[in-house]
This record gives structure tokens, sequence and C-alpha cells, in this order.
């Protein structure tokens, strides 16, 4: 399959769909900083049993860079408009980080639109207002230098050491992506996550959902993890030997844990 640009009301998206027509599908939402092209491995594995859609986050990649802030009633809405042109009526939604926030949204927002929902290495409040804010400043201000330095810093917030030392390769990867991303995207989505708070309406989730979590992950722990399956009635909660990006540093176990959970 290609890259298609799908058309929303509310802009332009570059999406991938990969596997059979006819197959159930399964989204997957990329996190803060990244491309679809970090979900290679799980499309290539999935596209035997699923329709595999992917797409670059509004502000990313090749999809509509419009003003911020953004929130993420416009980022789950936009994965709404998605399934909507495609005339996908439900599909499984597997997001990471920031992605796996807007797969919180659509739990507790549109849950007739979705068969699972799987949520790695995120949280139902990630980091701090202020946080966020600061970063969205810096970037705006210095723009694509402010970027070359996320992309300078990342591997450690984002890899254990070991997997930074053995996978040069896909470290250096990765550090492209986010070097790559549009300063007033990447802002506006620091700015969605500044606001964002599920943390009272976890209980309304009634869509089977997975948690996925990192052992080693600074920025979404463990701790995180387990407060959600204590909110979200029925969680199942799978520990990975990883950091922040677990699927790209244990791809053969987050494909393991995704695919027995989705032949739930």
């Amino acid at each position: 399959m290609s890259i298609r640009t799908i058309t929303t009301p509310g802009g332009a998206f570059r999406v991938r769909l990969d596997g059979p027509s006819d197959a159930p599908v399964l989204v997957l939402s990329n996190s803060l900083g990244t491309t679809l092209e970090m979900w290679d491995a799980q499309a290539e594995r999935f596209a035997r049993t699923h329709r595999v859609l992917r797409y670059d986050t509004r502000g990313h990649g090749g999809s509509v860079v419009s003003p911020g802030p953004y929130g993420f009633d416009q980022l789950g809405g936009d994965v709404l408009a998605l399934l909507d042109a495609l005339e996908i009526e439900r599909a499984a939604v597997c997001g990471i980080s920031m992605g796996g926030f807007t797969g919180l949204w659509l739990g507790v927002h549109a849950p007739a639109r979705l068969t699972h929902l799987v949520v790695a290495n995120s949280a139902a409040k990630i980091g701090t207002a202020e946080g966020w804010h600061g970063r969205a400043a810096i970037v705006r201000a210095q723009g694509t230098a402010a970027m070359a330095e996320l992309a300078a810093s990342s591997p450690g917030r984002w890899f254990t050491d070991g997997f930074i030392a053995a996978q040069p390769a896909v470290v250096q990867r990765a550090q492209g992506w986010i070097a790559g991303i549009a300063p007033e995207g990447y802002a506006a989505c620091c700015e969605a996550l500044a606001q964002a708070d599920l943390r009272g309406d976890l209980g309304a989730i009634a869509v089977p959902t997975l948690l996925v979590a990192g052992d080693a992950d600074p920025v979404t722990t463990l701790a995180d993890a387990q407060a959600m399956q204590a909110a979200i009635a029925g969680a199942q909660l799978v520990r990975l030997p990883a950091s922040h990006l677990s699927n790209l540093e244990a791809p053969q176990a987050f494909g393991d844990a995704l695919e027995a959970f989705l032949a739930r």
C-alpha cells in the first residue's frame, strides 16, 4: 500500500493503509514528535490479520499544520473524521504517549466507534501544564533550532541506555522524525497536552482496554498505568522491558501483547 492524503473538514492528513480491505480495522496513533513510520514493525505484522490505518497526527509529518493551540477534542475528532472519510464504522485503536491519550479521549467520548482500546506509555494526565507551555513557548521562539535541540535530547527520554548503545540506527531515525516536525505543530500539540486531564473520566470507559507500560519509562511511568488500570473496569496491564517508545524498543513483546488482546 502507499501513502495517501485524506481530506477531512478539519484539514488534509497523511495516512497509510495496509492489509486486506475486508479485515477488522486497527488504527495506530503516533507519539509527540514522531510520524506514522514509528509503527512500521507493527503495521507489517498486523497487516496479515487487520486493515491497518496509520496517520500523522495534526501538526506532524505530512498532515495539516493548523495554528495552535490544539485540544484533544480536535485531535480525537481528527480520528473520527478519518474513520468517517474511509467509511469505517468501528475500529480498534492503539496509541502511544500522546496517541495513547487520543485513544483515552475516544474511549470516553466516542466508545461506539471502538472495538478495542490500547493505551501504551501514556497517562490520564501527562506532565504539567507549566512544563508543556514552557516547551511550546521555546519552540515557537526558536523554531527549527529548538526542534534540533529536542532531537538531540530525545533519546534519553525515549529509550534505555542499553537500547541507545545497541540500536543506534533506530535511535537516529527517531531523532530525524522529531527534527523534521513543524515547530508550530509541535508547540500546538504541547498546548493540547498542557490542558489534557482525563483522570476524572476514566471510569466511563467501557471499551475493552489494554494498558502497556515500560518498566524504564521516565515520562509516563508504570504507576501511571496502574492508576489507569484501577480506574478502568476490566483493563489489562502489560509491562515491557523498555522506556517510553516501547513499540520501537520491544517490538516483538509489544506485538505479542497487542495480538493476544485483539484476539479476545
